[in-house]
């Protein structure tokens, strides 16, 4: 059987360059169409894209032209399923347009995050939330899945072993959040240098709202979200890549440190089960160092190769005294892997993997 084929939708950006670099040589997809901004249609991807990764440009990818980011386009080349990196102020028209066409959109962009039939989905966590582009499908006739925030990742990831095995009341996180976050070009050096930002446009709002859904449970076609009480504060700081986060949470039954440790390490879930491409044989790795996670060692972690970056890393699991069983931890996850792109990615193999593309 051939390899299903794709389109990026903003390529050219910090994630779309995600995408175009974990798509090289993928053993389920091919990426057929690029589109970016109308500036550089018609361009080679090499000339339209300043490259900012450190591996280089896959030369496939580098001679492609660029197209407009219309159904029409897309679908003449032949693609079926849409990866989305476009802009927030033109995301919403144009995934709808693509849905809409027929097409099967995957994307990291928070237009439709909180729409009553998209699912807001992280493979591991919440993949039952799948069945919901039924009913778009038959509205559309194709279909639009998001990936969340990036900051939301790795938080609910490693709160869903807890949920289940514990159950949560509340959730309290402060975060420390990369550059790479706010795009190539969104933090001027001279803000960061030497300095933290602490605060981040609409960020501690969608991490609330995010976790609730993706935590909740969809039943007779609706969303519920979960039970939990969410507050966030989040912060810039001069890191390039690797969201940290600070989490206290207070969970419904007692549990030790300890255990809460161990039910990190010991979770998998269903892109284990089916063994896709893109996931990391341990979403949580759990590490007993007094100073672990760190972004500089930590952000890439996951195995196998193709997995680098998609676990998420936890560290410093302890009592927090100042809560009802209370208990706190750090994370790391890797904010345009784990957090964007790879995750789509992830999404994208889970659909393939259970017969819906």
């Amino acid at each position: 059987m051939g390899k299903i084929k794709v389109g990026i939708l903003g390529s050219t950006g910090s994630v779309g360059q995600r995408y175009v670099n974990a798509l090289r040589d993928h053993p389920w997809f091919e990426v057929v169409a690029l589109s970016a901004s109308e500036a550089s249609v018609g361009k080679k991807y090499k000339e339209a894209a300043k490259w900012v990764l450190d591996k280089e440009m896959p030369e496939g990818m580098a001679e492609m032209e660029i197209v407009r980011a219309t159904p029409s386009e897309i679908k003449g080349s032949g693609a079926e399923v849409v990866f989305s990196a476009l802009p927030s102020e033109v995301a919403r028209r144009t995934e709808m347009e693509m849905a809409k066409a027929g097409l099967f959109v995957v994307a990291d962009t928070s237009a439709h995050r909180m729409d009553p039939d998209v699912p807001l989905l992280i493979p591991e966590v919440n993949f039952e939330h799948l069945a919901a582009v039924e009913t778009q499908r038959k509205k559309h006739g194709g279909f639009i899945v998001t990936g969340p925030n990036c900051t939301t990742i790795g938080l609910a990831i490693s709160l869903k072993p807890i949920q289940i095995k514990f159950g949560i009341r509340r959730v309290l996180v402060s975060t420390m959040q990369a550059l790479s976050g706010a795009g190539f070009f969104g933090v001027p050096s001279m803000a960061i240098l030497d300095n933290i930002i602490p605060y981040i446009k609409n960020e501690e709002e969608k991490v609330a709202s995010e976790l609730l859904k993706i935590l909740g449970s969809f039943k007779e076609g609706c969303f519920e979200n979960a039970n939990i009480k969410v507050g966030a504060s989040c912060h810039r700081v001069c890191v390039l890549d690797g969201h940290t986060e600070a989490v206290f949470l207070e969970t419904e039954k007692g549990a030790s440190p300890d255990e809460v440790a161990k039910c990190m390490s010991d979770f998998t879930s269903e892109p284990q089960r089916l063994r896709l491409p893109s996931a990391p044989e341990r979403p949580i790795i759990v590490r007993n160092e007094p100073d672990r996670p760190q972004p500089r060692l930590d952000r890439l972690s996951g195995t196998p190769e193709r997995a680098k970056g998609m676990a998420t890393v936890v560290g410093r699991v302890r009592k927090e005294a100042a809560l009802d069983n209370g208990i706190k931890y750090v994370l790391l996850s890797h904010n345009t892997i784990r957090g964007a792109a790879g995750n789509a990615i992830l999404i994208a193999e889970c659909l393939k993997a259970k017969g819906i593309i």
